[in-house]
C-alpha cells in the first residue's frame, strides 16, 4: 500500500516538526513569489485570460503536492502546454479546451491507476528534446506581438502565418511597450548575472510596473486588456458538454496530447528532483494526483496543469523538505489574489513577454540540442522531426510521428543484432550459434540458412537469445517445417530457461521433439554425428 500513498501522507505520519514546517514554509512562498508571473504568463500565452493560470496554480497545484507522489512537485500552468492550449482555444475557445482537459486528466488518473508512469521512462530522449526545443521556439514566436506592442488582431496559430502577420503590422510597433519589454529583459538578464539568488520573473516586473505607474506609461497592462483581475477563486461549475458531440474527435486527440504531454512532463519534473536530492518518487502516485489536480482544475475554470520543472528545482533549492511546501506555495498564491489582485492587474503585457522569452530561452536548451547533432542519424532525425512537427505542425503529430519513427529506428537497430554466426563447418553438420532477441523485425534471419548445398543436419544453439517473440517462434517453426521438407534434421541446443518456457507454450518444443533438444552443445553435435550415416560408415 505505501507504493500508493501520496508523499504528502508519508512524510506527516513519520513525524512532522515545527523546523520542519519553516523549512517548507519558506520554500512555499519563495516559489509562490516566482509563479505569479509566470503563472499569468503562460495563461496569457495559451489564448485565455490571467486569472485561469493562478486558479490552475491554486487548485491544481495544491492538489498535485497534496495527492502526488514526490516529495517536492511543484504543478501548474508551464510552458510546454502552450503551444497545444492555444491552438485548442483558437479552434474552440475555453469551452473545448475545458473539455479536453477533463478527459486528458480523466486519462492521467487511469495511467497512474493501471501503473503505466514507470512505461514515462521509455521515452526517447532526442523526441523530447526536439518538441521542447519546438515548444520554446514556438513560445518565443508568441510573445512578439506584445513585446513590441504591434497594433494587430488575435496572432494566427500557424508559424508561418504568424511570422507574415508580425511583418505586415511590424510598422505598428509601439515604441514605449518596446523600450518597457527591452528594460524588464535587461533587467532579468542583470539579475540572473549578478543577483541569482533573487526571483528574477516577479523583480524584474515588479520594477517595470513602478516604472510603468510612475512615468504614467501608456502601454497595455492585464487590467486594460482583460480587466481587473478577480478577489477570490470562483465556485466550481461543471463545464459545458455541449461541443463535445460536434467536436468529439478533436477533443479526444487534443486530451490524449495533453495527457500524454503532461505525463511526461510530470515525471520529468520529479526524475530532476529525485537528482537534486537522491530521493525518490513514487510515479503512479504522482500520476493519480496530476489526474485529480487537472480534473479539479477545470471546474474551477483553469486551464491543463503539469509538473513545473523550473519551479520544482527552486522549491527544492529553496529547502522545501515534504509536499507541504507546495500546498503553501497554493495557499500563499490565494491570498495573493485575494488581497493584491489590483496590483497584479497593473502588469504590463510587454513585460511579461520578456519573462516569456527568457523562459522560452530557458527551455530550448540550445546546448543539447546542438549536442544531439553528433549522435547518431536516426536520433538526429527523430529530434528533428519532433523539432520541425511541433514548430510547424501541431504537438500532437510531433509526439505521435516521433515515437513512430523512433520505434522503427529501434526496432531496425534490434534486428540487426541478431545474427546467425557459422561456428562449425561440415559437409553434413552445419552448427550456427543465433545471437540477439529473435522478434518479428529478426525473423528473416533464417532464410539465410537456406542455401544449397544442404547439410544433413542443422545444429542452432540459442544461448545467446535473450527474449523470443511469437513472430520469431513461428520463424522457428517454418524452419523445421522447411528441414523437414528437405529431410534435414534440426536441432536445438543451449536455449535459456524463459525462451524455453515460450517454445513449450507456443508448441514448438512439441512439433520439434524432445530428443531433438538439447540443454550442451557438444550432446547435439553426438547426436548430429549419430544422424549422419556417412560419417559412422
Amino acid at each position: 500500500m505505501n507504493s500508493w500513498l501520496p508523499k504528502s501522507f508519508s512524510c506527516l505520519r513519520k513525524g512532522y516538526t515545527g523546523e520542519t514546517f519553516k523549512k517548507d514554509l519558506l520554500a512555499g512562498l519563495t516559489v509562490a513569489v516566482i509563479s505569479v508571473p509566470l503563472a499569468m504568463a503562460f495563461a496569457i500565452a495559451s489564448g485565455v485570460t490571467p486569472d485561469r493560470g493562478l486558479f490552475t496554480a491554486i487548485i491544481a497545484g495544491f492538489l498535485i503536492s497534496a495527492l502526488g507522489g514526490s516529495r517536492y512537485q511543484i504543478g501548474g500552468p508551464t510552458g510546454a502546454f502552450v503551444v497545444i492550449l492555444y491552438s485548442i482555444v483558437q479552434k474552440t475557445g475555453y469551452e473545448g479546451l475545458a473539455i479536453s482537459s477533463l478527459l486528458a486528466g480523466l486519462l492521467i488518473l487511469l495511467m497512474g491507476i493501471f501503473r503505466l508512469g514507470s512505461w514515462i521512462k521509455y521515452i526517447p530522449h532526442p523526441l523530447v528534446t526536439g518538441f521542447t526545443t519546438g515548444i520554446a521556439v514556438v513560445i518565443f514566436s508568441s510573445q512578439i506581438k506584445d513585446f513590441f506592442g504591434l497594433q494587430m488582431g488575435a496572432v494566427p496559430a500557424d508559424f508561418i502565418a504568424k511570422w507574415e502577420a508580425y511583418w505586415h503590422h511590424f510598422p505598428t510597433l509601439h515604441l514605449p511597450t518596446l523600450l518597457l519589454a527591452l528594460g524588464t529583459l535587461s533587467t532579468i538578464i542583470a539579475i540572473r548575472r549578478w543577483m541569482p539568488k533573487l526571483p528574477w520573473g516577479i523583480s524584474a516586473i515588479l520594477v517595470a510596473t513602478a516604472v510603468c505607474q510612475f512615468f504614467h506609461l501608456d502601454v497595455e497592462t492585464i487590467q486594460s486588456k482583460f480587466g481587473q483581475i478577480p478577489h477570490s477563486l470562483p465556485l466550481p461549475a461543471w463545464p459545458s458538454m455541449a461541443m463535445l458531440k460536434s467536436h468529439f474527435s478533436e477533443i479526444v486527440q487534443n486530451a490524449l496530447a495533453i495527457a500524454f504531454l503532461g505525463g511526461i512532463e510530470s515525471l520529468l519534473s520529479c526524475v530532476i528532483a529525485d537528482g537534486m536530492t537522491g530521493g525518490r518518487h513514487r510515479p503512479n502516485t504522482e500520476l493519480i494526483g496530476q489526474g485529480i489536480g487537472n480534473i479539479a482544475s477545470v471546474f474551477f475554470g483553469g486551464i491543463p496543469a503539469t509538473g513545473a520543472i523550473a519551479r520544482t528545482a527552486a522549491n527544492v533549492k529553496s529547502g522545501a523538505q515534504t509536499p507541504v511546501a507546495g500546498m503553501i506555495n497554493a495557499v500563499a498564491l490565494l491570498l495573493i489574489l485575494v488581497f493584491f489582485a489590483p496590483v497584479v492587474s497593473w502588469v504590463t503585457l510587454g513585460a511579461l513577454a520578456a519573462v516569456l522569452m527568457m523562459v522560452a530561452w530557458n527551455m530550448s536548451e540550445l546546448h543539447h540540442f546542438m549536442q544531439l547533432f553528433k549522435a547518431k542519424h536516426t536520433d538526429v532525425l527523430t529530434m528533428m522531426t519532433a523539432f520541425s512537427l511541433t514548430v510547424f505542425v501541431d504537438i500532437t503529430s510531433a509526439i505521435f510521428v516521433s515515437m513512430f519513427l523512433a520505434c522503427l529506428s529501434f526496432m531496425k537497430e534490434m534486428s540487426e543484432q541478431a545474427k546467425p554466426i557459422h561456428t562449425q563447418a561440415h559437409p553434413y553438420i552445419w552448427v550456427y550459434e543465433i545471437e540477439g532477441p529473435l522478434f518479428f523485425g529478426a525473423t528473416d534471419l533464417f532464410k539465410k540458412l537456406q542455401v544449397e548445398p544442404f547439410p544433413k543436419v542443422f545444429v542452432l544453439r540459442l544461448q545467446r537469445v535473450p527474449l523470443i517473440d511469437a513472430s520469431g517462434m513461428h520463424a522457428i517453426r517454418e524452419f523445421s517445417r522447411f528441414c523437414k521438407r528437405k529431410n534435414i534434421a534440426l536441432l536445438l541446443a543451449e536455449i535459456p530457461e524463459k525462451v524455453m518456457h515460450d517454445l513449450h507454450q507456443f508448441g514448438v518444443v512439441h512439433q520439434i521433439g524432445d530428443q531433438h533438444i538439447f540443454s550442451r552443445a557438444d550432446e547435439a553435435i553426438a547426436k548430429a554425428r549419430s544422424l549422419c550415416p556417412e560419417l559412422t560408415a
